[in-house]
């Protein structure tokens, strides 16, 4: 068993309109309590907001602690454990010899990752579950929130 100190992790992305106003959220949970981050973006797409939540996250991790990252993106979770090793064997190109999406995303979410120990879950998203609906929550009120600010 490792001595790291592990957390969970829950993110969402929303958009209202797909490219427009979009909020993140993420939820963390550790041996110390929980802590809750969220933002907002005025022009962008769910996935971007979904991907963003995850870096922010990551982002608000001590150096050594070990993470399993529950969201409700396949285009996350599978870009992750699946996609992204031959993205960058192919200079972030699909298979199609097509640009990756988000790529700078993509190269960030990377290097976030490079030497931690993650595990990337996925859970159905609005379908009860008390984090990821919490989570759905607090994007969509980033979102609001954003609106006031305009």
């Amino acid at each position: 068993m490792s001595s790291k100190p592990c957390v969970t992790i829950f993110t969402d992305g929303a958009c209202s309109g797909n490219p427009g106003p979009g909020g993140w959220a993420a939820i963390i949970c550790s041996e110390t309590g929980r802590k809750e981050l969220s933002g907002a973006e005025p022009a962008t797409t769910n996935n971007r907001m979904e991907m963003t939540a995850a870096i922010e996250a990551i982002k608000a991790l001590e150096p050594a602690a070990e993470a399993c990252i529950f969201t409700d993106s396949t285009y996350l979770q599978k870009g992750v454990t699946l996609w992204m090793h031959g993205w960058k064997a192919r200079n972030w190109q699909t298979s199609a010899k097509a640009p990756v999406k988000n790529k700078d995303l993509w190269i960030q979410l990377d290097a976030l990752c490079a030497g931690r120990q993650i595990t990337w879950s996925w859970v159905e998203g609005h379908a009860g579950h008390p984090e990821n609906e919490r989570a759905d929550r607090l994007a969509k009120t980033a979102i609001v929130g954003l609106a006031m600010q305009m």
